[in-house]
């Protein structure tokens, strides 16, 4: 994180705020302490806080009367409810006002460590608007889609023509474009931009958790379930939900996601009461969702439904106008982050950077400027400060060959085998790759599928097949 947060921290118990402290890196964050409920909700309307953590049982006011007059100020305001005190359902009524999420006490260090971090990501997100520009200038307030190819101004012509629209969006485009940038900007300029924006990445979560991240779950409905969970369709009611990667999403599970769309009702994860959500959904994703609708590992409906309105972000490599208006912009930004003075590049690296193909497209291109301007000795960054990958096609062509003659050897020891242990041969690979995969990626499924060429369903029923 680049500045220090602000978090406000409401509790009677003085200890509980040693705690929190202890546990926070101080010097990341600006602390404030409030010892009871009437004063935390004047900091909390007096003050723009990037997050609060609040007990529910505390003298003069209460928290959860503390938290709705907070919401009536600003709904957008993140606050994480700890208590010891409260009962399951009060930390569920908490939520229902707008907590962003609650824990309770004694907790795990590492739990509330996670939380606080993912909330003020959250936080940051809804605080920081996102602005459409053909400038390079940085600013404090939000961050910046940069662009004046035509590709781009077509862009930005379609969100300004769809955000205030109530209508789900399906973001395209490789990884690395700014597919989350495209749905902040969005939601930005949305009629829902007062309310939540929260984010999940379907990508990133272990299949049998996301449900529950999306829906929530009932205590005891799994093993680990201590505690009923509230699901991101209840936490952005009335709010912009951004489903990064759904691609990734499994079959059953897009299932439910389509009920969610087509009713706004849904269910926590064992539980049987139906529940109701009024949510935008932006989704995006790195893959070509009409080619995998027709290799049947994504919904054809689902996929209309998201689809209402599409927006494709080209990779930078077709969009090369731009890359002096990005070089720019990021060096600017790392200037001001490092208290550096570059001014721009060489004609050589400038050379470099304009004939690099960019496989990871933008956010290469901002890693490879944030490193060299730490590392430039002088007000220009020169060739020898700039770091690409090697491109890959000739290693790619080496490997082909030695490959090719290794499968040429391999073929001639199946030759030498009779017909009966012949037809075992390539099950036998195929089973190999996908141990040798999952090995790999630690047993996730998502990184393994990718790194095979397949699709996750693919992966599983060969898991299936071969006992794995």
């Amino acid at each position: 994180m680049d500045q220090t947060k602000n978090i406000l921290i409401i509790d009677d118990e003085k200890n509980m705020h040693y705690s929190f402290k202890r546990l926070l890196n101080q010097n990341e964050f600006q602390f404030t302490s409030c010892y009871d409920g009437e004063e935390g909700l004047q900091k909390i309307t007096s003050q723009d806080w990037n997050l609060v953590i609040m007990d529910i049982r505390m003298p003069k006011m209460d928290g959860l009367t503390v938290l709705k007059k907070a919401k009536e100020v600003n709904q957008k305001i993140v606050v994480i409810i700890v208590t010891a005190h409260g009962t399951t359902e009060t930390a569920i009524e908490a939520m229902r006002l707008g907590a962003y999420d609650y824990l309770i006490k004694p907790f795990d260090n590492d739990e509330f460590k996670n939380l606080v971090y993912k909330a003020l990501e959250d936080s940051e997100k809804m605080r920081s608007s996102v602005s459409l520009s053909n400038e390079v200038s940085v600013s404090d307030e939000g961050d910046v889609i940069i662009g004046k190819s035509p590709k781009m101004q077509a862009i930005y012509k379609t969100i300004g023509q769809i955000a205030e629209k109530d209508v789900n969006v399906l973001v395209t485009g490789e990884s690395g474009t700014g597919k989350e940038l495209v749905a902040r900007a969005i939601y930005t300029h949305s009629q829902r931009k007062n309310t939540p924006f929260l984010t999940v990445n379907c990508a990133a979560i272990p299949e049998n958790l996301l449900e529950s991240e999306l829906f929530g779950h009932e205590k005891g409905s799994f093993t680990g379930a201590l505690y009923q969970h509230i699901g991101k369709f209840e936490k952005s009611n009335n709010g912009t939900l951004f489903l990064d990667e759904i691609g990734d999403m499994s079959f059953p599970l897009q299932a439910k996601l389509l009920r969610v769309l087509q009713t706004g009702e849904f269910e926590r994860v064992g539980g049987n009461k139906i529940l109701k959500s009024n949510v935008r959904i932006i989704a995006a994703t790195n893959k070509n969702l009409l080619e995998e609708v027709k290799k049947n590992n994504f919904r054809e409906d689902l996929y209309y439904r998201l689809n209402v309105i599409s927006i494709h972000i080209p990779p930078l490599r077709e969009r090369k106008e731009d890359i002096p208006l990005l070089i720019t912009y990021f060096i600017n930004k790392y200037n001001h982050k490092y208290e550096r003075n570059i001014i721009g590049l060489t004609r050589p690296a400038n050379l470099k950077l304009q004939n690099y193909q960019y496989p990871g497209n933008i956010r290469e291109l901002e890693n490879i400027i944030n490193r060299s301007v730490v590392v430039c000795n002088s007000d220009q960054i020169s060739e020898q400060d700039i770091t690409l990958t090697p491109p890959s096609k000739a290693s790619f062509d080496e490997f082909k060959q030695d490959f090719t003659q290794l499968m040429e050897k391999v073929f001639e020891k199946i030759i030498d085998l009779n017909d009966d242990y012949r037809h075992e041969i390539f099950p036998l690979i195929e089973e190999i790759l996908i141990k040798k995969a999952l090995d790999k990626e630690k047993g996730n499924q998502v990184r393994a599928s990718n790194l095979l060429g397949i699709s996750r369903n693919t992966l599983r029923n060969r898991i299936e097949r071969y006992n794995l």
